[in-house]
């Protein structure tokens, strides 16, 4: 019979972050990881969600440990920009969305911003990143923002007209990935009068 211990090493060192009920179909105790959190093996970084000891986390591990606590969210928004390196904005929550018909995460840590989106909006302009062993769904540049732009007033229209001008400038986007996710969002009048100064 497989040693538990190593069988939750391996386990956690391939997907980075290790839910607890990521054990289950191993049919290993979950009394396990705490005895290797005791003893240091593991270390406990939120309820129900572990590192290996010594691991060396990224600068956006709590991206990796909130896609491990809502595998069907996207990295959205403030957390998006930040990823992509389009913001001098440093959210202390990790925005996500998640589909009207998805229940509310109950999450300590890491701290969450909830955001419901649906149909294209949600669907398109995903992308898969690896960080610390976990596949993270973001939002493309381009789909970010148009999203700012659809959630100004929530976060604010001068970090949209940020967003927008940096994501042009580092050509992170083309005029067209801009327009079509501006369409999918609907903003595009919203959005067309700072789009036309860019390219003026």
């Amino acid at each position: 019979m497989a040693d538990p211990k190593k069988q939750i090493i391996s386990l956690a060192r391939k997907r980075g972050v290790l839910r607890a009920r990521d054990l289950e179909p191993f049919g290993i105790a979950r009394r396990v990881l705490s005895e290797m959190t005791e003893k240091g093996m593991l270390l406990r970084t939120g309820r129900g969600l572990y590192v290996l000891a010594g691991a060396e986390a990224s600068e956006h591990h709590s991206l990796a440990e909130a896609q491990a606590r809502v595998p069907a969210g996207v990295v959205c928004l403030l957390s998006a920009l930040r990823f992509h390196g389009l913001t001098t904005q440093n959210p202390w929550e990790v925005w996500m969305a998640v589909t009207p018909a998805s229940r509310r995460p109950k999450v300590d840590n890491p701290p969450l911003r909830i955001v419901r989106f649906s149909g294209k909006p949600f669907t398109d302009g995903i992308e898969h990143h690896p960080i610390d062993g976990v596949p993270v769904r973001v939002y493309s540049p381009a789909k970010t923002v148009a999203d700012c732009f659809r959630y100004r007033n929530k976060i604010g229209i001068d970090v949209a007209i940020e967003a927008l001008r940096d994501v042009w400038r580092r050509k992170r986007a083309t005029a067209d990935e801009i327009s079509h996710f501006a369409a999918v969002c609907r903003v595009t009048n919203v959005m067309r009068p700072y789009v036309e100064s860019l390219l003026a």
